[in-house]
């Protein structure tokens, strides 16, 4: 039976959620969709995410219901907070795990003292290249098209800003770092160029966004809670 009156997620949410590594920032968004119109019998509503999530990393993501979905370009501008890990010694064409490790460099050089020094060396404004293997569109058509298609393009770099950048553990090969950034930051560029920066290679191996503003993944529905917290609402 449908609904005869809004509900409130008709009427307009803002829900946080934590996404799960692999899935898309579209399969999030349709699987919400989806447990809000079967589970409550609604024909139709709007939902929309304020910021994607690549599949390899998991973490907080905003989305929005209803009338909220006017609310999303409110979020995208605001900060965002990262915890990575990465990989030193090596590089990827992806800057991740998408792709295999294509060239080894050394790391023995490497020391706690001389990363803290790389890291601080990117606090403030940045010109960042992002990935080949991203979004961006060139000429109409999405980077990582172009990259799949072993297809040279060259991405003009972009102005972005890291307020904060705390190393949380240093065992090489593997460094795990927080960050606070600007709306636009591709980590998996910074790993990157965190490897430049120490003479070596890197690619990120893992991420996890944690904070978007003032919202934290640690107050964020899984999944399977929110199928919880739906049905209730229908009982």
């Amino acid at each position: 039976m449908l609904s005869e009156k809004p509900t409130v997620f008709e009427e307009g949410q803002v829900l946080l959620f934590n996404k799960p590594l692999y899935w898309t920032s579209f399969d999030l968004v349709n699987k919400v969709r989806i447990i809000i119109r079967s589970t409550l019998g609604i024909k139709k509503i709007k939902v929309g995410h304020a910021g994607t999530l690549d599949p390899l990393a998991s973490g907080l993501m905003i989305i929005c219901t209803g009338k909220a979905t006017k609310k999303i370009d409110s979020f995208r501008d605001l900060d965002k907070e990262y915890v990575a890990s990465i990989h030193l010694g090596a590089t990827t064409p992806s800057f991740d795990l998408e792709t295999e490790t294509d060239e080894q460099y050394p790391t023995e050089h490497i020391t706690e003292d001389l990363t803290r020094n790389a890291l601080n060396g990117f606090i403030g404004q940045q010109m960042q290249i992002p990935p080949i293997f991203s979004a961006k569109l060139i000429a109409g058509k999405r980077a990582y098209e172009y990259a799949r298609q072993g297809v040279e393009k060259k991405l003009e770099p972009v102005t972005v800003y890291f307020r904060e950048i705390e190393l949380i553990s240093f065992n090489l090969p593997v460094i795990k770092v927080r960050v606070v950034c600007s709306k636009g930051t591709y980590i998996r560029s910074f790993a990157r160029d965190i490897g430049l920066a120490l003479k070596s290679g890197g690619y990120l191996s893992s991420l996890e966004r944690t904070a978007i503003g003032p919202y934290q993944v640690n107050k964020a529905y899984e999944i399977d809670k929110f199928q919880e917290y739906v049905d209730q609402m229908k009982q």
